[in-house]
């Protein structure tokens, strides 16, 4: 499909619909959507993004970022049918973590259909130069039908300022423990020159941490990998969250930790979820997060999976497993959490196993990391 010129618009032929912004090179972005009533949103539930990844409403949700062959994506899914009526306009927004989207390639807004995969529309913007935010498109209510528009509109104030304009109070900066902002627009994203994260020091020291594991990347059909964690609490008891030996954990007692389902089909758009209570924090001394390819895929390289950990009242942390250069690698090593001296660190791993001999992934992880289990073909581990 080509890309639509700016300003033209198109009708949108579906129920619901996933909006993907992608680029091929550049700093990380990211996709937010504003519903609007009347140009303006009601409150800041009305902003959907990594830090709020969904709507009161149920209707538009964040459905998170992949990256792969092709450049990254961060999607956001869009119901139509579900939409208040006071609803007119679902703006979508790019903005930058890092640049100006005149250093971008391959800037690019799509509209697909969430059913069947077809393309709706397809916007590239050409004119970018200083800009840190743009409105990149709208899907908009007309006579009962809903259409999209190329908009292509730039601000050079970011997120926070286009926000401010259509009505949202926000906050870019870090919030004091224990407080929180209205809508925090500031994340971490951990790399090899930046490995590590404080919890404490960041204000999650109470509340609950989900732990979210997402790889819908393009090119590959329907994939399940499985979100596992090592746990080991300060009183020496130690095990293993792992949905294929059917050990989900508990949420209120020990080990604290609880994953909420196990994808079977690589279907679902949330991913698979780990919930950490944070306020039993004082009792992990650590823990080890792992993911496991079930089916779909032969390695993580260019499956263009993505974690992304959030912290109650405090900003997101994201992890990308995209440089995978282990041939076959099934297993890999997210993160490891340490409780040091009664703070607790993220530090990123991405470490990535193949099966060696009789030893699958996990149990090669196990070795290198000394959990010391003990390992039969029935464990499940």
């Amino acid at each position: 499909m080509s890309s639509l010129p700016k300003g033209a618009n198109l009708p949108v032929p579906a129920a619901s619909v996933r909006v993907e912004l992608g680029w091929t090179a550049g700093p990380d972005a990211d996709a937010t959507a504003l519903l609007l009533a009347g140009g303006k949103v009601r409150s800041d539930d009305d902003m959907v993004f990594y830090n709020q990844p969904s709507h009161p409403s149920g209707a538009v949700r964040h459905g998170g970022k992949t990256s792969g062959p092709a450049g990254v994506v961060d999607t956001l899914l869009v119901d139509l049918d579900r939409l208040e009526p006071q609803i007119e306009t679902v703006a979508v927004v790019a903005s930058s973590d890092g640049g100006t989207f005149g250093s971008y390639q391959g800037l690019r807004v799509k509209v697909v259909d969430a059913v069947s995969g077809a393309e709706i529309a397809v916007f590239e913007p050409s004119d970018a130069t200083t800009e840190t935010a743009f409105v990149l498109g709208e899907l908009y209510r007309r006579q009962g039908a809903w259409k999209f528009r190329a908009v292509g509109q730039g601000y050079a104030t970011g997120l926070a300022g286009l926000a401010t304009d259509f009505g949202i109070s926000v906050d870019d900066t870090p919030p004091p423990p224990p407080a929180a902002p209205p809508v925090s627009l500031s994340k971490v994203t951990l790399t090899k020159q930046a490995p590590s994260v404080s919890l404490t020091k960041r204000g999650a020291t109470s509340g609950s941490m989900r732990v979210n594991l997402n790889w819908r990347s393009q090119g590959f059909a329907k994939v399940d990998l499985d979100l596992c964690c090592m746990w080991e609490l300060q009183d020496g008891r130690k095990g293993m969250i792992d949905p294929l030996a059917k050990q989900f954990g508990e949420l209120d007692r020990p080990p604290y930790l609880l994953l909420d389902a196990d994808d079977r089909t690589g279907a679902r758009d949330e991913g698979e979820n780990l919930t950490i209570n944070l306020g039993h924090s004082s009792e992990f001394r650590r823990l080890l997060v792992i993911a496991a390819i079930y089916e779909g895929a032969e390695s993580f390289a260019g499956l263009g999976a993505v974690v992304t950990l959030l912290p109650q009242g405090s900003p997101p942390i994201e992890i990308f497993l995209d440089e995978c250069d282990v041939p076959r690698a099934r297993t890999a090593v997210i993160a490891r959490i340490d409780n040091v001296n009664g703070e607790l660190v993220v530090n990123r791993e991405a470490r990535y196993y193949a099966v060696k001999g009789r030893k699958g992934g996990k149990q090669l992880a196990d070795e290198d990391y000394g959990w010391g289990f003990r390992w039969t073909a029935s464990s499940g581990k």
